[in-house]
């Protein structure tokens, strides 16, 4: 009884940064007519005035708001497109931030681009030997084989969601050592807009973090699982 209530409070607490992210982004998403554009008009604005020529800004579906530094293109999902709020501006100018940080060549970009495809390759592979149980099951009844074979499905797993937390650094700059200098100081937002816009890039930073965490809560919900 005791180990699930702190099972319970363990997946509250991992889960409650991915439920603050979405509360931040729908609360400052309501339309702004006084702003001055939709977030694709400030990209490509952002982008023609940091002289990146090649990068070009795309439509993506709703959520999945990146930079492809392979394709060099600002995705950025209908909401923040289309529209004019201070979470589409912030989004906006917090992916042309990372166009700006892979023209630049900055370390922590270069880490992403190195070890972000490899964290995904280890996820993947941990959730496919998950899948793989029932089969696994039948060719393997040695209980100390299927013991190894779960631990390194969990262990994959694990090295996948921790290794997304290099990210992070990268995605705190893009918000506050890119996007909250070029909103505050280009006057993009109202000054007493920023707290709201701070709050915005700082949802947009700890995406990936949250990601992770939601990583972990699966890798626990496997374990309650196949505890019982």
């Amino acid at each position: 009884m005791h180990f699930l209530i702190l099972a319970l409070v363990g997946v509250f607490l991992l889960s409650f940064p991915s439920f603050w992210i979405k509360y931040v982004l729908r609360k400052h998403g309501v339309r702004r007519d006084d702003l001055p554009g939709t977030g694709a008009e400030l990209a490509i604005h952002l982008l023609k005035q940091y002289e990146l020529h090649d990068v070009v800004v795309e439509e993506t579906e709703e959520g999945r708001h990146h930079y492809d530094p392979g394709s060099k293109a600002v995705r950025l999902g209908p909401s923040v497109y289309h529209e004019k709020s201070l979470c589409a501006v912030a989004i906006a100018a917090h992916e042309v931030g990372h166009a700006i940080q892979f023209e630049r060549q900055e370390i922590i970009s270069v880490l992403r681009g190195r070890y972000q495809p490899v964290a995904q390759m280890f996820k993947k592979a941990g959730i496919l030997m998950f899948g793989a149980l029932p089969f696994v099951g039948i060719l393997l009844r040695a209980p100390s084989a299927m013991f190894i074979f779960v631990a390194l499905g969990i262990l994959l797993q694990l090295i996948g969601a921790l290794m997304y937390l290099i990210v992070l650094p990268e995605e705190w700059d893009a918000s506050f050592g890119k996007a909250l200098p070029i909103l505050s100081k280009g006057e993009y937002v109202q000054e007493e807009d920023i707290p709201a816009v701070r709050r915005i890039l700082k949802a947009a930073a700890f995406t990936y973090f949250a990601g992770a965490l939601s990583d972990l809560v699966n890798i626990g919900r496997w374990l309650l699982i196949l505890r019982r």
